[in-house]
């Protein structure tokens, strides 16, 4: 009775880490490799209801897998992201573009998260400046 219950521990164990071993290399067939050039960007002091958008460039660096950006949220509604809705194919380039809201005077701080079919998704990306007040004439 002791040795059939250790030999079914056995089989079993070894079945666990087969089915492990098996899930791991699956998901990785399907993951790509995202990398930036700058994750934030600085608009610095910037006018009153002027072009708030920037554009945040990356390239797919995986060898073999297609790069797919799911989704990309930002941290308020004063700020809209835009992103490539087609994969983007190893070694291509793509960008990802930012407006934010110039007609809200005052610094600003905010963040971009990026959701994608890489490792360490999700990413972050920053923007920041100061936008002046309105210029009002009398």
């Amino acid at each position: 009775m002791k040795s059939t219950n250790i030999i079914l521990l056995f089989v079993f164990i070894i079945f666990t880490f087969s089915c492990n071993t098996n899930k791991n290399e699956e998901s990785t067939e399907t993951v790509a490799e995202i990398s930036f050039e700058y994750t934030q960007y600085d608009f610095g002091d910037i006018a009153y209801d002027s072009d708030g958008r920037c554009y945040f460039e990356f390239t797919n660096t995986s060898r073999k897998n297609d790069l797919i950006i799911h989704n990309v949220r930002s941290s308020c509604g004063c700020t809209r992201p835009e992103w490539p809705e087609e994969p983007v194919k190893p070694g291509e380039k793509g960008k990802i573009g930012i407006s934010y809201n110039t007609k809200l005077a005052g610094n600003f701080n905010k963040n971009i998260t990026v959701y994608s079919n890489t490792e360490n998704s999700p990413l972050k990306l920053f923007i920041k400046g100061n936008v002046a007040p309105m210029n009002v004439e009398e």
